[in-house]
């Protein structure tokens, strides 16, 4: 072998550790070690938002990292020809990814590389492998990053991968490229290497073994399993207490398909045994308590929705059953986790105007205009399924949304509401608020109504550390029949405001706290006369402490205190403690 070319192994192999080299065109790129590989492509994507309606599916596969294979090397075995097999049962967005990785550039003259000078020590050695040998290729940005240490198994690597690159131009019968001294020192090299070469070699024998057996035994190659358990303790410290301490569970299965990437198919299975506190008020109610407070167990598809994008600034969903606010369009709260994470509160959780949108089947428009505006547009119907009269996707029970969501800057976010609904209700604050209830249960009869909501939500960043938000609701509901005289026609008005601070990683990063004020449902006028305006002021103070104690478990212990209950000087006033304990998975 010709000294250049001694120098040239010699020298090359030292600044080789991020470079990948491989049989055919000695490719490198640049990964972090824990990268993973995923089947399929992508709660809040900013302070305020859980953006969940598209999301990007992925499944991680094996990703261990033994000592002295957690290098950038690692992941050039994991999408080298040998590992990855032509039969590979992998999704076309992994095909498409790892055929992208193996496509950079080929260098052909080592001036093609920005940071590599003649008077750098090594430029001859990395010139004869680039220009004689064709062993090297630089990053996506034509860099070659030289100064980098590699180890011992990544210069075997990429000997290796030389010596294949020899036997390929000796295949060829490519005259006088490689004479006996060249291949007499590559031997001497690879017997000195031989330890490491074989490790090399039995560790991705493993992780093919590894992969085939995942692949043998994966429960989908588009779905995977997500699931959120969460514990509530509460009781009633003050008041009408006849309430004993109580402890339930609620429990939700997520089935996340993607089949094209930019899509996602949600089945939820969920059960529920957790009651609401009985203070003879709508106020207080729990977020993560059931709503129908049978105390059941029974498992149920909660949810059935499928969305996708059309373009790259309008996504759509469609809910068979199951709708959630926080899924339909940005709520404007940090403290919004749905009752498993966050307030305690249903109150506190989100502007109450929003309940008028859960638990429906039909159509959800999410449209950017913009960088920093956002239009959202929903149908919602509750009895979808139901064929009888006043049933129906369109003649029974539902919830129409128009929403923009402004956005100027990370800091600040701003969303402006609008709902038409027939026969829903707030589901918080005071009884009166809830007139449909309020009639059913104090005089017996079935009258439906109709409602106009408006909201307006803020969340204001003022620090990493600190985050100011609140909102204002105010609802005018009409009915539309008498119950054949036994009700007068006429409208409500129902108002609700709130101011809520959030305190992000306190203590410790992930944690969360939290405080809300503010007002529930009231009815400030009534034109009804068997609904009575609220006379007297019941105030929302909430306030709660979000331990995690590791990334899939946190304990929330806080406190709700309701002055004046229902609105009304005459109740007691009520404090509700609460210790929620949610695992995640």
């Amino acid at each position: 072998m010709t000294k250049i070319l001694w120098k040239s192994l010699l020298a090359s192999f030292a600044v080789l550790g991020t470079t990948q080299v491989d049989a055919q065109s000695a490719v490198a790129k640049e990964t972090t070690p824990d990268q993973t590989q995923n089947i399929s492509p992508d709660r809040n994507s900013a302070a305020t938002s859980k953006d969940r309606n598209v999301k990007k599916v992925t499944t991680q596969t094996d990703n261990q990292q033994d000592k002295g294979f957690d290098t950038p090397q690692h992941q050039l075995l994991l999408t080298s020809p040998k590992f990855v097999h032509q039969d590979a049962q992998f999704s076309p967005h992994t095909q498409e990814r790892i055929s992208q990785d193996r496509k950079i550039a080929q260098v052909t003259s080592v001036s093609q590389l920005s940071d590599v000078q003649p008077t750098d020590w090594a430029f001859g050695a990395l010139q004869s492998l680039v220009e004689r040998y064709g062993c090297i290729a630089g990053y996506p940005n034509s860099t070659y990053r030289g100064n980098r240490p590699l180890t011992r198994y990544e210069f075997a690597a990429g000997l290796n991968a030389c010596l294949d690159r020899v036997n390929e131009l000796i295949a060829t019968k490519t005259a006088n490229l490689v004479t006996k001294e060249d291949l007499a020192t590559l031997q001497r090299l690879q017997s000195e290497f031989t330890a490491e070469l074989a490790t090399l070699r039995g560790r991705v024998d493993t992780l093919e073994a590894r992969n085939a057996e995942l692949e043998a035994n994966q429960f989908s190659t588009t779905t995977k399993l997500e699931g959120e358990v969460v514990l509530g303790l509460t009781d009633v410290f003050s008041g009408n207490d006849d309430n004993n301490t109580t402890l339930g569970a609620r429990v939700r299965l997520d089935l996340l398909s993607s089949f094209t990437g930019e899509d996602e198919l949600k089945i939820r299975i969920a059960t529920n045994n957790i009651v609401n506190p009985e203070i003879d008020t709508q106020e207080g109610r729990l977020a993560f308590a059931s709503e129908d407070g049978d105390g059941s167990t029974d498992a149920l598809i909660e949810t059935v929705f499928y969305g996708f994008s059309l373009g790259d600034s309008t996504r759509i969903g469609v809910y068979a059953n199951g709708s959630d606010a926080d899924d339909i369009t940005d709520t404007v709260n940090i403290l919004d986790g749905d009752g498993g994470e966050g307030a305690l509160s249903a109150f506190g959780t989100r502007n109450p105007i929003y309940s008028q949108l859960e638990d429906g089947a039909g159509l959800v428009v999410r449209q950017d205009l913009g960088k920093s505006l956002e239009l959202s547009l929903a149908y919602l119907a509750n009895s979808a399924n139901n064929p009888s009269d006043d049933n129906g996707l369109f003649n029974g029970p539902y919830g129409a949304l128009a929403q923009l969501t402004f956005k100027p800057s990370d800091k600040l976010t701003l969303g402006l509401t609008y709902i038409n609904s027939y026969n829903r209700e707030l589901e918080t604050g005071s009884n009166r608020a809830n007139p449909q209830s309020f009639l059913s249960d104090s005089l017996g009869v079935d009258v439906p109504f109709s409602s106009n909501s408006y909201g307006a939500q803020l969340s204001w960043k003022l620090s990493d550390k600190f985050v100011l938000g609140g909102w204002a609701g105010y609802t005018n509901a009409r009915n539309l029949s008498t119950a054949e005289g036994t009700v007068d026609r006429g409208n409500v008005d129902i108002w609700n405001w709130a101011v809520t601070l959030a305190l992000p990683d306190l203590g410790k990063q992930g944690n969360l706290a939290g405080i809300i004020v503010g007002m529930e449902p009231k009815v400030t006028s009534s034109s009804i006369n068997e609904i009575e305006e609220d006379e007297d002021t019941s105030y929302h103070i909430e306030a709660f402490y979000e331990y995690r104690v590791t990334d899939n478990i946190a304990i929330t212990p806080g406190v709700i205190w309701l002055t004046k209950p229902d609105h009304n000087n005459d109740n007691d006033d009520v404090v509700i403690g609460a210790v929620r304990t949610t695992f995640s998975f």
